[in-house]
Formats: C-alpha cells, structure tokens, sequence
C-alpha cells in the first residue's frame, strides 16, 4: 500500500503510519459529508448568513434566527418594542432553528440603525437576556457595563478602494498590534486612531504584514482578546465596523497584508455576554461536562466533532476574509486544540505522542477544513498556526497528509532567550547551543522567528530591553548620560534581534513598541492598579525623541528589515555554522552567501580569524556598530577583507568587536 506522503518524506514517522493515514481519511471523509450535504466547504460556511439578522429584499424585512435546540422559547425585545418580553415570541421551525420575521412596514421606524435589542431564552436552566451568538455589532453601557447587541444597518456602508498587495514571494515582516493600547494618550485606542497615528509608523519602518490581536469582542478589556465573548462581532469599544474596514483597507493601500489574532481555541464562560449554556445545555457548541472546561484559562472548550460547531466556526473565517476582508489568521492556542491535555506538561519526544490517543482528532480535521476554506476563499491567505507541540504535518498540504498551514509559530525562541537572560551568567552563554536552537525547526515547516511577543511584554514578565537595562531605562536612556549598563542592553538588544531573525524561521514578527525597546509593561486597567491606563498604551514619544537613546534600537531595526529585505537572507538554505568559539563568545555562520559574525563577549580581538568557503576580498554591509544605530563605529566599513587559503582551509582576518554583529559579503 502507498505510504501518506508525509510518511514518505519522514521515516521517524514509520511506527505511526496507519495513524495517519487514518487522520487523512477522517478529513477526506469530513469533506466528502460536507460536499454532499452542502454542495461545497464554502457553501457550508455560510450559517452567518442565515442566522442572526439578516435582510430580506423580496419580503421587504428583517429576518433574526437563532439555533437553539434545548431552548423551550426565545422571544425578541429591544428598544423597538420598549424592552417588553414575550411581545415578539420565535418560531421553531424544526432542528432546533428558531426564526421571526419583522417586516419593514410594521418595524422599519422602530428596529433602526443602532438601536440595542437581546433575544431571551427559557432553557432548563430558567430564564435569561442574551446576546444573539451570531450578532455582528455589541456595545457596553458606559454606567451599567451591561452589553447589548446592537442593530446594525448604516445608510452607506463602506466601500473597499484598494486590494490586497502581491509582494509575491517577499517573507513575512509581521508587526503584532492592538489597536486599544496603540495610542500614547491613557485611554483606549480606536481604529481611526490606528489608521491616523500607527499604520504610516508601520510602513515606514519596512513591516509588510500586520497581525491586530483582541478585534472580536470580549467582555474583559484585560483578556486580551483571549477570552472572546461574540465572534462575529468586531469590539466596540475601538470604534465601528466601518472604521475597521478603513483600517484594513488602508493598510492594504499601504502594501500591507492584515491577519487576524482567531481564537477559536476557547471561549468565554459567561453566560450573559457569551455563548455559553445560550440554550440551557453545556453542549451546544462546546463539550459538556469536564472536557468543556479548560482548568487553567478558565473558559469553555468546543466541541470540533459537532457538524454546528463546525458550521459556526468556518463561517466565521469567511465572515472576517469576505466582510472585512482580512488575508489570513493567526490560529491562537492550537496546542491546546490538539491534545486532550492541553499540551501541558508534555514532552512530545515520540511520534505516538502526536498520534495516540491524547489526540483530538476532531480537533484536527476542524484545523484542515480551516485552512483549506482559507485557501478557497484566497489562494494567497496566510494561516500561520501557535503550537509549540512540533505537530507534524502542520504545514505540509492537506493532500499529503498535512494540516495545510503556511506557518508554525516558533515560540521556542522567546523562550530561549527568556532563559539565557534571566538564568544564565554571559560566561556561561553557549555559542553551539545559541546557533543550533535558532535553527532547531524542519525545512517543511515554515516558522515565524520572534525573539519576544505580546507575552514578554505582560505584568509578570520582561521585555527583552526591560531584562537588559531595568531601573536604568528610567534613568539614564538619556544620550547625555553615560550608562555601561544601557550601552550593553542596547548591544545585546540589536544582536539578539539580528541572530533570531537571520536564523530562526522564515518570517518575522514583532510586538510593538518592543522594535524601541519600550521600556514599561503592559498592565491593562484593573482593580489592582486603580483601573489605570498608565501601562496600558505606548509611548512613540521616547522613539521619536533624538535625546533619547531608544531611537537607536528603532533605527536599527528599520535598517534591519530593509537589510532582510535586500538580502532575502530568510529564503535561503539555513545556515551553516563556521565556528562557535566559547572561550571568546563567538559565533561564525554562512547564510545567503553573506558570512555573520556575533560577538557575544566582553573582548574586542584584532586579526580574529574565521573561516570562510570561498576566496577572495570581503567588505561589511551591515553592522550593529553603526553609530546610528548606538554604536561606537569602531568598524570601519570601508576596509576590505582579504581571504587566504592554505592547503583546503580558508580564513579571513576582521576585527571581532566585542557585543557587536557584523555581516561580511564576498566582493564580486
């Protein structure tokens, strides 16, 4: 019998064969029942515009259907009837669809745009105001902080100007944002303010993709975006539909993709605002009992194997790519969607591990219908998966046997760095452990390199730039005060950027503010903190200001994506490592035809010889000793290097700077 070629390609998969070819079939079968019933995975995608509010032109009104199987009665009320229950009772019309009908002659003056409405639902579990699950617009009453949803109909709704850009084969230099907290002022951001302030900052500092995290409301602010609350709806709290529609498309006037943080890892457990117990049973959308718990974020897990989740949750991707017109998704959580433990405390050291019975293999054929709608709807769509299992498969096509993303999150990396930093002395910093992790992922998968994200820059953690300079940052970032401490910080800043993103993946990602080394965490206003937004926001200030060293760190990393971008250095073969010298901190590596030198140490070392694979002179095209970049300029990068070969060796004379990176081209 013919191997999955996924096998094929990987003997360390032999033992599990039959596991997964019995995960291809579970998807060719999932697809074949979806094709037949439905026509098509996209037609099957298409429950939002079914249920909810939806308009009817023949019929000259508004349709609102729910899907609420357990329910006993669901009735509509709003500010079009005063708020009075049971006025406007639902219809079940079989399968657990619940419909009315509200025509435009006897509600078209009542059910107007903006005007709040709930749905309420006696369920076994009583009687309850919730929110519509397929509801597209939600607001929060500024003195009740009760949520409503909230008819949506504007008079001219936006018209798109620019398409996506086709950057062809260009990598990915993705800038992390969230909108509510990308404004300097103490208060919460919207999406015009984004489009003004942050998408030319964006731009201009050479970043090709934009991943905006929390855009699906979430009752919390402090979540995140984590704990999402109404999937189909855009936050309020950040403006209008509309205004993130400009957003996106002003962006892609710019030359930037947009991606979207998904989370359809989780949802929120309440009640009110969620869709939680929306029809009185745990097991509507989710798993009941145990299993629809997830202990250690405190939320409600779905059930992947239920043809209505299914529905639900693909029809959310095409509502995000086809209304707003998003070109792909970063899949939140996929560790915890995949095993039934959640990934925690699992060491995957075996294929049995990946394919065992800890496996939710629903789970993973909902990941393949996903990336497989995706590419339906846009053959160009960017799916970029956060596992940090090592599944594999993940980005390999479906047709292989595959889960068919584009990207594997490399969350190994910040990690790494996070342990270097924090529990390793600079003597005890390993040149061939340093080089080997950047490259610790396989060719078939795609990984965006990071050295920190959004999760390094939370209460309980430190920024990179924070764990390098701390209490100094507040005191002498200042360019008339000498400060040892913040001069390394600045070095090790830029190396450390340099190293990750030469070696470790394909694609880049950075959160913002981090590309300045922004000096504060983020700390979402609270009870703790006297519901402060001082630690909730960013301060372009201390970039823009040239007394101020953090510019440094930002110019250098301007000057670092262009150097990616000129040299395609991430679509090369991987590097290759020349010397790791441990007694003078060193690391030598060939990537792109272009030679990397890193001086990790505290000695600058004249006549430092390294090896190199072709003869001929040398010149220096980038460095992180530019003073423009905080450095010393004790390089002069005009000198050229002359090779020597003796016997099979070749070596090359430089001076290796100490907490400097240096990059050497072969003069033609």
């Amino acid at each position: 019998m013919k191997k999955i070629p996924i096998v094929e390609q990987d003997s360390w998969l032999e033992p599990v064969a039959r596991q997964v070819e019995a995960r291809w079939k579970r998807y060719q079968d999932r697809f074949k029942a979806i094709s037949e019933n439905y026509g098509s995975l996209k037609a099957f995608a298409t429950a939002h515009q079914f249920f909810g509010m939806s308009y009817d032109a023949k019929k000259k009104g508004w349709w609102y259907r729910e899907w609420a199987p357990a329910a006993r009665y669901l009735c509509l009320m709003g500010d079009f009837n005063g708020w009075k229950p049971y006025e406007f009772p639902l219809e079940n019309i079989g399968h657990g669809v619940w419909e009315g009908f509200f025509p435009d002659r006897q509600f078209g003056d009542k059910m107007t745009h903006g005007s709040k409405f709930k749905v309420l639902v006696q369920s076994q579990i009583g009687e309850q105001l919730r929110i519509p699950v397929y509801i597209r617009r939600v607001v929060q009453d500024e003195e009740s902080k009760d949520f409503a949803a909230q008819f949506w109909n504007p008079a001219k709704p936006y018209r798109f100007r620019h398409s996506s850009p086709d950057f062809g084969k260009q990598p990915l230099f993705i800038y992390e944002a969230h909108v509510g907290m990308a404004q300097e002022k103490e208060g919460v951001g919207t999406y015009k303010e984004f489009t003004d302030n942050i998408l030319p900052r964006i731009k201009a500092d050479g970043y090709n993709t934009l991943q905006l995290m929390a855009i699906a409301e979430h009752p919390y602010y402090g979540s995140f975006g984590y704990h999402v609350s109404n999937f189909f709806a855009p936050s309020s709290r950040f403006g209008t539909p509309e205004e993130l529609k400009e957003l996106i498309d002003t962006a892609h006037g710019m030359g930037m993709k947009v991606i979207m943080d998904l989370v359809h890892s989780h949802t929120v457990k309440n009640t009110l605002e969620g869709i939680n117990l929306f029809d009185g049973s745990d097991q509507q959308y989710l798993h009941p009992g145990k299993r629809g718990n997830h202990e250690l974020w405190d939320s409600k897990l779905f059930n992947y194997g239920k043809e209505e989740t299914l529905r639900f949750l693909l029809s959310n991707i095409r509502y995000w790519m086809e209304e707003f017109r998003f070109d792909g998704f970063r899949f939140d959580g996929v560790t915890s969607m995949l095993y039934l433990d959640h990934g925690i405390g699992v060491t995957f050291d075996a294929p049995e591990k990946y394919f065992g019975d800890n496996v939710d293999d629903d789970a993973v054929t909902y990941l393949q219908l996903a990336n497989a709608l995706c590419k339906d709807l846009n053959p160009d769509s960017i799916t970029i998966a956060e596992d940090v299992s090592g599944m594999p498969g993940l980005c390999q096509p479906i047709a292989d046997g595959g889960m068919g993303f584009g990207y594997r999150l490399g969350m190994g990396l910040p990690d790494f760095w996070i342990k270097v930093l924090k529990d390793q002395s600079e003597e005890q910093w390993n040149m061939s452990n340093f080089f080997f992790t950047m490259n610790d992922h396989l060719p078939v998968t795609p990984t965006v390199a990071y050295a920190e994200s959004h999760d390094q820059a939370l209460v309980g953690d430190k920024t990179i730039a924070f764990r390098l300079m701390d209490k100094e940052m507040y005191t002498s970032m200042s360019v008339f005060t000498p400060s040892i401490t913040v001069d390394r910080g600045i070095a090790l800043h830029k190396m450390i950027r340099l190293f990750t993103i030469t070696l470790g993946g394909e694609a880049w990602l950075n959160f913002m503010g981090n590309e300045f080394g922004h000096p504060e965490w983020i700390d979402f206003p609270r009870f703790d903190n006297g519901w402060s937004y001082k630690y909730a926001r960013r301060q372009w200030s201390l970039n823009d200001n040239h007394d101020l060293k953090y510019h440094f760190m930002g110019d250098f990393d301007k000057a670092m994506i262009a150097f990616m971008k000129e040299t395609h250095v991430n679509q090369t073969q991987p590097g290759w490592l020349l010397k790791a010298d441990e007694e003078n901190k060193t690391v030598v590596y060939e990537r792109g035809n272009l030679i990397f030198v890193f001086n990790w140490g505290t000695k600058s070392i004249p006549d430092y010889k390294i090896p190199v694979r072709e003869t001929g002179d040398y010149r220096i095209i980038f460095t992180s000793d530019d003073k423009a970049f905080g450095g010393f300029g004790n390089i002069d990068a005009s000198v050229k290097f002359p090779s020597e070969k003796k016997k099979d060796n070749i070596t090359m004379k430089i001076y290796n700077v100490s907490r400097v990176a240096t990059v050497y081209q072969r003069i033609p």
